[in-house]
């Protein structure tokens, strides 16, 4: 049984006359051999008694219990033979004494709200430094331990450094603490790393890793997404310390908040970093249930530490947490229009805009001159019209032809006049492959004249002249016009309808404006200068449809145009809708200005007045307009350039949820409305039931789960392991708190400051227990194996972007900059091109290369081989349990990976220039950049061995030391001998590699 072990490592073995706690001792075993034909799940229940429950437990017959349990003959003996499970002998012992001390049943410890604990009284008072040693303390002594001295200040300073900013303190701030000798120049360096911006960055990293944050959609190509304000977000949060309670429930609801603001919408892309399907061939609803489920699934991990996806298909087996519950929960975030296939590359809605400080910056500047613009042109346009009408009065007495139309972004005319413009059904003309070339990302705008004498034809096409081509192209259907962008017909095209035919033999003037955002609604038709209602037919564009073919007029997609077509015209931009209506009259400005002005129509006013402000106007009118145009233009240029952030959103008729027969998409079963499990607290009788309302649930002081997992993963960061070590599961199959009165006094505390993060990790990192040495004799590693007793300091390898960003800021190559979208450092060629049809990789120049690992760029199908080696989280899902591995891999990955090798020459750089005169002081200033200490007399022996050795190597094979200096794209320092230069940069290496140096001590 997998508890057992742990259970005899820190409890000691049980007497006869020791009392058993139910939770601690009993429900493990039942969790795990029983639960499942008594417990939970009412399907799989092989009888009436229930182990799970009070009132089961209560008909429990103890003298059968016992017997079932002991028996020899194996069709009798419990658990079933079938199940594939046994009691091992401690078991069955410990079972029989639970029943002779009267079969006490408890409910779930972590159901039960968390009780302020006094902190015990200890007889080595004097070490205590705050609450956390005293609960500490009194079980080391239980088990008749004392803690370990503390650690030097070296690597205390180190520890915390890395603990609380995830990298290494620098010589200057080694040599300050060692300095400093005063009261309180511990807790100083504590303060003034949880005030430093790389605190937040360090806090971000695990976030994301349960948040499943990634750079990609998923699946199949894994094309691009972006998200990275929202990891911006996450870093601010947790460097203003945002309130946990706040933290939380902007990220599951800010949307909600009342005058909800950006960031706090923003914030909501927590519960879009799901995986999103592209792909062609899938049906949309099934995967809108994968996403929801996703969300549903990471929020019990990350806010209850419940495996709650147990439920999805059935009861849990081992949980209260009934399949009924499970959709009440799901019906929380099944509200957000979202389709199940998501865009192929970029944001799939809802999204919004979110600009960076800077940008929001001047964004707001650019909006305040536009409006102030629009204001002085609105004021100016009384003038305008009176300067205009005495214009046009002039102008109409004239016979002067004016030939006008706007010209804004025209890419092609073609006239067509004459039989040059007719089409009898069979003939096309060709405008060339210089006309058109657009993409589904490309503003366009195609106008021109037309006279329909059939129902159906190609009026003007950019693709291969064969049915469902890629390309696009405007077509009469049945009288109809049909816009069609396509990539792949039946699932990867965008098709649109007006709903009224067009007159046949009659001229018509058609506008086609498409706005580049690969939406239907994206597309305009206008008739006549006036929009047309437009049906949607398909709405599924998720790739370009760029065509090689040639632009057509009269022809394509193996159809033909019959009647005639004048006076096309292409251009590169959408089109305002006054610009479209300029297009639209046929006359030139002075037969409009013959027509009597009340008996203009609506288009030809506006060319007249487009025109008359555009070339007629007195310099101050037109300087009026155009400036408002520019601004308009240049406004919505920014607004296009913003990065944007997928967010929630709620619709506001909500749709029905179902419960999922086995979870199958296509199985509804009974309808369920939002809720949360009978077994946690109920939600407030007068809440508006919305994931608002389950932020505050989740908030409330007397949650029993929420303040828990949160300081258990606090716990898990500083100290290697969670006081809860299954801090993904909380429920009967997690592990028994090694210290549950500690975690019930962090938790309670928690709440009590207000749900302060900064102040939780620093009363964590001051407590005597943390400053421990991490020395621990072989007696005592045999005994507590992973440190649950925490009769010594934490020790573990470093995360894995601690161990690249470790070498980056030793070399002195890190580029810290807060925030920003994610860069390509160095990676093995041709990774992507193997596994992916996306392309390959292409790292970055210059700055990219050296960021810290958080803002590396995260495909999911191909996660960064650094990262994944050192046991980073895939991404994939949410993951919140940390992990550490030592394999070969590791060390090949720090000898001979481009970033390390150039780390160490780097790092050789710093040694030669920086360190002193003799290779003694360098090795030694080498030695301390990366463990904040001098090396030992041995280990400066080995060193200067190793060192040596390596500059009677270059010197004899000098190609090879040229060869190791060619590493990475940093310049080399040439003023620097290149012999001695590699032998410090093959020592740099060695160091790099030491244990010690990968690692937290």
């Amino acid at each position: 049984m997998k508890f057992a072990l742990l259970i005899t490592t820190l409890f000691g073995t049980l007497s006869g006359a020791q009392q058993l706690e139910f939770n601690r001792d009993i429900r493990p075993i039942l969790s795990d051999k029983c639960f499942f034909c008594h417990g939970p799940d009412q399907a799989n229940r092989k009888s009436k008694l229930r182990l799970d429950t009070e009132a089961g437990a209560a008909y429990l017959d103890k003298r059968v219990f016992v017997e079932r349990i002991k028996a020899e003959k194996p069709a009798m003996r419990m658990p079933p033979i079938y199940s594939g499970k046994t009691l091992s002998v401690g078991e069955i012992a410990t079972l029989e004494r639970w029943v002779a001390q009267g079969a006490q049943w408890e409910k779930h410890w972590s159901f039960v709200a968390p009780k302020r604990r006094t902190p015990p009284s200890v007889e080595m008072a004097g070490w205590v430094g705050n609450p956390i040693d005293s609960f500490v303390l009194a079980r080391l002594e239980q088990n008749g331990l004392r803690p370990a001295q503390p650690s030097d200040r070296g690597r205390l300073l180190r520890r915390v450094t890395f603990d609380l900013t995830g990298l290494p303190p620098t010589p200057a701030e080694v040599d300050a603490f060692m300095a400093d000798t005063t009261p309180g120049a511990y807790e100083r360096v504590v303060d003034r790393l949880l005030k430093s911006s790389r605190f937040g960055e360090r806090m971000a990293i695990r976030w994301l890793d349960a948040a499943r944050y990634a750079d990609t959609q998923g699946y199949q190509s894994d094309g691009e997404r972006v998200m990275w304000r929202w990891r911006d977000w996450v870093i601010d949060a947790f460097n203003a310390n945002k309130p946990y309670d706040q933290f939380l429930t902007e990220q599951l609801a800010g949307d909600l908040l009342p005058n909800a603001r950006r960031d706090q919408i923003i914030a909501t892309g927590f519960n879009r970093n799901h995986r999103g399907n592209s792909e062609g061939g899938i049906i949309p609803e099934e995967y809108a249930v994968e996403y929801v489920v996703d969300r549903v699934d990471t929020f019990s991990t990350v806010f209850l530490g419940l495996t709650a996806g147990c439920a999805r298909c059935h009861d849990h087996k081992y949980d209260p947490l009934t399949q009924k519950e499970y959709y009440q929960l799901y019906a929380f975030f099944n509200n957000i229009g979202e389709w199940g296939r998501y865009v192929k590359y970029g944001n799939t809605p809802p999204y919004i805009a979110a600009p960076t400080k800077e940008q929001e910056k001047e964004l707001t500047e650019l909006e305040a001159r536009h409006a102030d613009a629009r204001k002085k042109w609105e004021q100016t346009r009384p003038v305008v019209a009176q300067a205009e009408k005495r214009w046009a009065e002039e102008a109409s007495k004239s016979n002067e032809g004016i030939e006008w139309m706007p010209g804004r972004a025209l890419q092609t005319q073609m006239k067509l006049t004459g039989a040059e413009g007719r089409f009898d059904g069979k003939r096309e003309i060709s405008a060339g492959l210089q006309t058109g070339g657009f993409g589904y990302l490309d503003k366009f705008t195609v106008s021109l004249w037309m006279k329909p004498e059939a129902a159906n034809g190609a009026v003007f096409a950019r693709g291969k002249d064969t049915s469902e081509e890629l390309g696009y192209g405007l077509y009469l259907i049945s009288g109809k016009l049909q816009f069609h962008m396509t990539q792949r017909w039946l699932d990867d095209a965008l098709r649109v309808e007006t709903e009224q035919p067009l007159a046949l033999n009659q001229w018509h003037h058609v506008t086609v404006r498409y706005d580049g955002t690969r939406l239907a609604s994206g597309v305009h038709i206008y008739v006549d200068g006036k929009q047309a209602k437009l049906k949607t037919l398909l709405d599924m564009l998720n790739q370009s449809f760029f065509a090689t073919a040639p632009f057509r007029i009269g022809g394509g997609s193996g159809m033909r145009f019959t009647g005639e077509i004048r006076d096309v015209r292409v251009f590169m931009a959408a089109l305002h809708e006054e610009e479209i209506q300029s297009l639209a009259p046929r006359e030139s400005v002075n037969e409009i200005l013959a027509i009597a002005a009340p008996n203009r129509s609506e288009a030809q006013r506006a060319k007249l007045s487009a025109y008359f402000i555009q070339n007629v106007a007195a310099a101050q009118l037109r300087s009026a307009w155009s400036n408002a145009f520019a601004l308009g233009e240049a406004l919505t240029k920014l607004r296009e350039s913003l990065p944007s952030v997928m967010v929630m959103q709620e619709l506001p008729n909500r749709p029905d949820t179902h419960v999922l027969i086995r979870g199958a998409y296509d199985r509804p079963g009974a309808k369920v409305d939002r809720g949360v499990p009978a077994a946690l607290p109920p939600l407030p009788a007068s809440a508006t039931v919305n994931r608002l309302a389950l932020a505050k649930w989740l908030t409330a002081a007397e949650h029993p789960l929420t303040s828990r997992v949160a300081v258990n993963r606090m716990w898990q960061m500083v100290f290697g392991v969670g006081i809860v070590k299954t801090v993904e599961d909380f429920g009967s199959q997690g592990e028994w708190p090694s210290n549950p009165e500690l975690l019930d006094w962090l938790a309670t505390e928690f709440v009590r400051t207000g749900w302060d993060v900064k102040g939780m990790i620093k009363t964590m990192a001051m407590s005597s227990t943390y400053k421990q040495s991490s020395r621990a004799s072989d007696e005592l590693i045999a005994r507590d194996p992973e440190n649950r007793l925490l009769a010594r300091g934490p020790r573990q390898r470093l995360a894995a972007e601690m161990v690249r960003d470790q070498a980056l800021s030793a070399a002195g190559l890190l580029v810290e900059k807060t925030g920003g979208p994610s860069v390509k450092p160095y990676q093995p060629a041709g990774l992507w091109k193997e596994l992916s049809n996306d392309g390959d990789y292409v790292a970055d120049k210059g700055e990219g290369l050296y960021r810290r690992s958080l803002y590396t760029y995260w495909k999911r199908t191909i996660p960064p081989p650094f990262m994944m080696n050192f046991d980073s989280a895939g991404r994939e899902a949410c993951t919140v349990r940390e992990t550490r591995t030592n394999t070969p891999l590791q060390a090949l990955n720090l000898m001979n990976d481009v970033t390390y090798l150039e780390a160490s020459r780097k790092l050789a750089e710093r040694m030669m220039l920086e360190g002193g005169p003799d290779a003694g002081a360098r090795i030694g200033y080498g030695f301390k950049l990366l463990l904040a200490r001098a090396p030992s007399g041995r280990e400066m022996e080995i060193l200067r061995s190793s060192f040596d050795r390596a500059r009677d190597r270059f010197q004899t094979k000098p190609g090879d030391a040229v060869a190791l200096l060619k590493q990475g794209d940093s310049i080399v320092n040439g003023a620097l001998d290149k012999t001695e230069l590699a032998a410090y940069a093959h020592l740099a290496s060695l160091i790099l590699n030491l244990d010690e140096v990968v690692s937290k001590e």
